[in-house]
């Protein structure tokens, strides 16, 4: 991230397909102080009158948070997740409900993570920080594939290690964007059950994706073998950092009865900070009960401006690499339905010294796959973020893009014939 930002500071007039931002060309700072004043509604309809309004958003309040209920009806009305308030943390963040949830999960140093690769950074960045050790497993257009995820364990275990979680984005996945088919999900779930695998399921990325979404690995779960990771900054916005873990596994109170896993997770939060904010909390649920507690309702047209930014990504690819011409360039790319992120692969190396290049003297800028790949890998590849740009942009930024593109492979064959 500081590289990047070097380099959009550097060049500020380039394109730039690197922020997985949300546009915020549909934030409204008048809707948002209504919906706050909706949630204060609800609560003095609740009863309890002012000074439990004072109580709820001046004070700490509960570490497990204040609005377990109203995302638990969220997550009943759109996901058809059905799980009890309390087996949800509100957390600072996905990125906090990946450190709580490894840090409770993980917890001996024979204990091991299992990732897909490429990878969200976010999820490794809170491994290396926490000293547990990751291995990576190679995703495929499917996700992963029965075969390396059980033969990933049977190495770990002949080690001596303990796989204990496995870290997956199933939906429009950060950096490669693609998506696990029904079929991939439910064999998936059953590896996982039958290794004994806990799953974390992260997917910010489905509610601002256009056209039918595929149920969640949480909602597919009969054996509560899945903590589901989510988050509203996709949904709602970002700057709230709002965000959640679903732990319904029943482990050991330590006083000879069971408690939910969030309880676990709620007292490790308790010690790092204390308690989600209040005020953001309002925010949220002023705007899920704006939407009658389906936060798709609110996602109807940024959803489809997502949608079209795709697209309109995907068809300036193709006219500026038209199939014969890519073919023999060697450079191909997937077509995600959603989410924010593609991938392109390219014959040259695409690493920080050729984004240099692409921003100084072509005036576009993109993240190298080499980040996301835990073991290594990923050295021809480039994610493109298409969330934050307007039509006119991506047109300009691709037909820049595809100019480096040439050029670079144009002085690798040189090169090459040399």
């Amino acid at each position: 991230m500081n590289f990047l930002n070097e380099v959009t500071f550097r060049y500020p007039d380039a394109i730039s397909f690197a922020p997985g931002r949300p546009y915020d060309g549909f934030f409204d700072v008048e809707q948002m102080l209504v919906d706050i004043r909706r949630y204060i509604d609800h609560l003095l309809a609740q009863g309890g009158g002012a000074q439990r309004v004072r109580d709820v958003l001046f004070q700490y309040g509960p570490a497990s948070g204040q609005i377990r209920e109203l995302i638990a009806d969220w997550l009943r009305a759109d996901e058809g997740v059905d799980v009890p308030a309390g087996s949800i943390v509100v957390t600072v963040g996905a990125q906090e409900a990946m450190v709580l949830a490894l840090r409770v999960l993980i917890a001996g140093p024979d204990d091991v993570l299992l990732v897909s690769s490429p990878c969200y950074v976010g999820i490794t960045g809170a491994a290396r920080l926490l000293d547990i050790e990751v291995r990576a497993v190679e995703e495929g257009p499917d996700g992963l594939r029965r075969a390396d995820l059980e033969a990933a364990v049977a190495a770990e275990r002949a080690r001596g290690r303990r796989p204990r979680a496995l870290y997956v984005i199933p939906d429009h996945a950060n950096p490669s964007g693609s998506t696990m088919p029904l079929a991939a999900r439910r064999e998936l779930l059953d590896v996982a059950d039958r290794l004994g695998l806990l799953v974390l399921e992260d997917s910010p990325y489905r509610l601002v994706s256009p056209g039918p979404r595929l149920p969640t690995l949480k909602a597919l779960d009969r054996h509560r073998a899945v903590v589901h990771l989510g988050s509203f900054s996709k949904t709602l916005f970002p700057g709230a950092r709002v965000g959640f873990a679903v732990a319904d596994q029943l482990v050991e109170d330590g006083a000879g009865g069971t408690a939910f896993l969030a309880d676990a997770l709620t007292k490790v939060k308790s010690m790092i900070t204390v308690n989600t904010s209040p005020l953001s909390q309002a925010a949220v649920a002023g705007m899920l009960l704006r939407a009658g507690g389906r936060a798709s309702a609110l996602n109807v047209a940024t959803s489809a401006y997502y949608g079209d930014a795709m697209r309109t990504t995907l068809r300036h690819l193709d006219a500026a690499f038209p199939a014969r011409r890519r073919t023999a360039l060697g450079v191909r790319w997937n077509a995600p339905t959603g989410g924010f992120f593609l991938a392109v692969s390219v014959p040259f190396v695409a690493d920080n010294a050729a984004l240099r290049r692409s921003a100084r003297e072509y005036g576009v800028i993109w993240t190298p796959m080499s980040y996301f790949y835990p073991e290594g890998g990923g050295d021809t590849g480039i994610r493109l973020s298409v969330s934050y740009l307007n039509e006119a942009e991506i047109a300009e930024g691709v037909g820049r893009l595809a100019r480096f593109i040439e050029a670079e492979i144009a002085d690798t064959r040189g090169s090459g014939s040399q």
